[in-house]
Order: C-alpha cells, then structure tokens, then sequence
C-alpha cells in the first residue's frame, strides 16, 4: 500500500470511530499479552509472553475514560504504569485473588503456580513471593486459574479435568480435588459462586462441581447439534445471583455456537452460526465472555484481528447465521500490506460499564473502547 494510501485508510477509520465509539485509547506494550485481568475498577495486570524475560505490569487507565461530563477538561488520555516486575518465563495465564494485592500466574510450560505481590501504595514493585505445585508436571501442560469469589485467599487450578484442585494461596495446602475418571484438556475454570466451579474442556464437555462435597462432579457432554466435528471448544458462564440463574454459552473452533441452561445443559436454548474466520486458531487465544453489564451480549475474539460483540437475545433453536452487533477492527486497521495479520490474543469486560472492554493483540497493542448504541 503506497504511503498516501495508507494514509487515507487510517483517517477515513478515524473519521468513523468518532461515529461509532464513545472512547477508544491505545497502549503499546513492549511486548504482546496474554493476559487482561481487573485489579481494581480503573486498574489492570497485564504480562509479556515471551520465553525470555517477561514484565509484569499494572496500569491505571486513562483518566478521560471516567470523566462523567465534559472530558475536555481532563488532560489524562494516556495509560499510566502504576507498578512493575519481572518473570524468568511467559506469562500464559493470570488471576488477581479478590480483596489482596496478590496475583497467581502460570507459565504455560509445567502446571506449576507462581504467587505474585502486586506491591503497595508506598511499594511500586511486583515481586514473586511464592509458588503453588501442580499435581502434573509434564511440559505444555499449562494450568488455566480461577479465584475464588470469597475474600478466602484460594485458588482452583489445573491443566487437566483429571488435575483440578484447590490451594490456598498461602500455604499452598490443596483443599480440594475435583478427581474425574478421564483427563480432559482444559480451556477454563470459571466459578459461578462461591463453591460451584465449571471446568470446560476442549473437547466441549463441563464438569460442574461444588468445593463442599466430595460427591462426584456432573459431566455434560457436548452437545450434539453441532453441525460438523469441531476440534476445540470454550466455553462461559453469565453472572448471577445463583448458580440455577447462569446461562452457558460454549463456542466451537467452527464457529458454532450454544446457549443452554446451567440446570439443563444436554438441550440447547438458542444456537448461531457466527460470521468469524475460520482459520487455524491458537487455543490459548480465543475467548467467549458474557457482559456482566450487558443484558444476553456476549464478545468473541481470537479467531482474527477483531472482536466480535453477538447479542443472544436474537439467537433461535434453529441453526441460522447470526451477525455481530459491533465489529473492533482497530488492533488490525493499521497493518501495512505487508506486515504480519495480527490477532486478538485476549479480551475482558468492563465489570461494571455496559459497553466498555479491553482488549490485547499479537502486535503488542492493548486498546479500551467504549462503543455507541447505535
């Protein structure tokens, strides 16, 4: 693409951002991210995912993105590093534990736990406190994390169904051991209160398990209207009061798409084939959320450079196309004709602004968008 030509492209997605976001703020960081985790409401942790040494960041979003009223009158537009540290390693995987200034990581490599200290007011430095041992140490075998909801320091972790435990994060004591027959590769934990837990495996089947009993988990299996033979699956749970209250969506490597009833998962309530690239995609790289915020919208990413926000409310029983309601294109409308396609590597929700996300690419860039209800 000739330079003028460029030029063009990038003012004409300027001129239409303004028609189509309410904010959009860029971030580069030295290197790409993984990982997108909440540690308070205006702060982030975000990591390096290289296999030399990684940083270990906080940021502070921009100030403008808060301003109520007339955002002319606050300066601040940029991320700010609040705190920061190194690892020896990749970060693939990273939790804030809630009510500590304490984050859990996995390297992606072995199924071991590092214990983080996200420093202080008084103390900008991460530093690694501790460590967790996984109950299976073989390379590739990255554990995926989840915190417990409670002010309770424990966290459920494991790389396999067969793997899952809960450690305190102090003492790395384990609590408690899921022990299903088959071992699964996992792409989740999520909990949905503060005992039941879900552990989604690649291959669509969920366990769904409560940390007060030691009685055997329930499977639900994938499924079986998927229109062809899908190698991997996600999958997420909505918030809600009670676990009965949750809705699961599970998301196919084909783009298929399924809603179902956490109290009765065999029978789909709405399903959609999404209009996403189906190209090969990292395993580690796609996400599916619920909007916390949003009522029945839920954001895709991994597939490609955009993230994808689908409303569920439109979905049906039978197997129809669905289209996006909002497109972020903004991580790969930049690239040259000859640079490498860049993809989402994550995306979270703003956990209390309806329409407001993060997201992170291959290319290092991290971007916060606010877009219109049009």
């Amino acid at each position: 693409m000739e330079e003028t030509e460029f030029a063009d492209v990038l003012d004409e997605w300027f001129i239409e951002t303004l028609k189509t976001y309410k904010d959009l703020y860029v971030y580069q960081l030295e290197n790409p991210t993984q990982v997108i985790e909440w540690t308070s409401e205006k702060n982030i942790c975000v990591a390096g995912n290289s296999l030399s040494k990684s940083e270990i960041l906080e940021l502070h979003l921009p100030q403008r993105l808060f301003a109520q009223e007339i955002k002319g009158l606050c300066t601040e537009r940029d991320f700010k590093v609040v705190r920061g540290g190194f690892t020896d390693g990749p970060v693939c995987c990273l939790v804030h534990v809630p009510g500590t200034r304490c984050a859990v990581t996995n390297d992606g490599l072995t199924s071991d736990l590092q214990v983080w200290d996200l420093g202080s007011d008084d103390r900008d430095v991460i530093r690694r406190t501790g460590g967790i041992r996984g109950s299976r140490n073989v390379a590739g075998s990255g554990s995926r994390i989840a915190a417990q909801p409670s002010s309770q320091p424990q966290v459920l972790h494991g790389a396999w169904s067969s793997d899952v435990q809960l450690s305190n994060v102090t003492s790395g004591q384990t609590l408690y051991k899921l022990g299903p027959t088959s071992a699964d590769p996992l792409t989740s934990l999520q909990f949905v209160s503060n005992c039941v837990f879900l552990a989604s495996c690649c291959n669509g089947n969920i366990y769904i398990a409560d940390t007060r009993t030691s009685a055997a988990p329930q499977l639900s299996p994938p499924l079986q209207s998927s229109p062809c033979d899908s190698v991997l699956w996600w999958a997420d749970a909505s918030s809600g009061l009670e676990p009965c209250c949750c809705r699961v969506i599970r998301l196919s490597s084909s783009g298929h798409a399924t809603v179902s009833d956490l109290r009765n998962q065999k029978e789909a309530v709405s399903q959609a084939q999404l209009n996403i690239k189906t190209r090969c995609c990292c395993l580690n790289h796609v996400r599916v959320s619920w909007a916390p915020a949003l009522d029945n919208c839920v954001a895709v990413s991994g597939f490609d450079g955009a993230v994808q926000i689908y409303n569920t409310s439109c979905w049906g029983t039978a197997l129809l196309e669905a289209q996006p309601l909002f497109q972020h294109c903004g991580h790969a409308i930049a690239l040259r004709s000859n640079d490498v396609p860049v993809c989402i590597t994550s995306h979270v929700w703003h956990p209390e602004r309806p329409r407001t996300l993060l997201s992170a690419a291959s290319d290092g860039s991290v971007h916060v968008w606010d877009w219109v209800d049009s």
